[in-house]
């Protein structure tokens, strides 16, 4: 595995055996980041980050910086520490809804890759949580297992595509009537 493009394109991450974690494939990765555009500058959260795969890829690509939250973040540490990155990327560790729920920074762009199997059950907390860390005009890009979607109605869903069993979905906040 590997970082796709931008200032560490080519860089290896490290997956380490044993751990239960799923890192985004590359293919999945590289269509996710060509349907986002630029993201130059953006603060990025990357929720349930495992490796930190989705997180790293944007700072590669010129986040201005990343938040990477999960239960166990030494997977993620390891890959922050090889590349350098330890400027740029915070490191947090805490249950993702509950990190959401917590109240914060805002950012403009928010991975969500929570366990396939658990995501039903952690749609409702993060769908509380989700609008008030978005900011204005900011993006939520969740994976999530085809057969298992992750419901977020506080979402706007602008973009939806299926790659083998992995469903990528691009949402946005919902427009509210008056304001523009």
């Amino acid at each position: 595995m590997r970082v796709i493009a931008g200032e560490l394109g080519g860089r290896q991450l490290l997956a380490p055996k044993g751990w239960k974690v799923r890192p985004t494939p590359e293919r999945v990765r590289e269509a996710m980041f060509s349907a986002l555009g630029d993201i130059s500058g953006m603060r990025v959260a990357d929720l349930y980050c495992g490796t930190g795969a989705l997180g790293i890829e944007a700072l590669s690509r010129g986040a201005g910086s990343a938040v990477l939250v999960d239960r166990d973040v030494r997977p993620a540490m390891g890959n922050v520490h090889n590349l350098g990155l330890t400027e740029r990327a915070e490191l947090v560790r805490a249950e993702a809804a509950s990190w959401l729920e917590a109240g914060g920074e805002r950012f403009d762009l928010i991975f969500l890759d929570p366990p396939y199997r658990a995501a039903p059950e952690l749609a409702a907390a993060l769908d509380r949580g989700l609008p008030g860390r978005l900011a204005p005009e900011g993006r939520v890009v969740v994976e999530c297992e085809a057969r298992r979607p992750l419901g977020l109605p506080s979402l706007e869903v602008v973009r939806e595509r299926r790659y083998g069993r992995t469903l990528v979905t691009f949402h946005r906040s919902i427009d509210l009537p008056g304001t523009e």
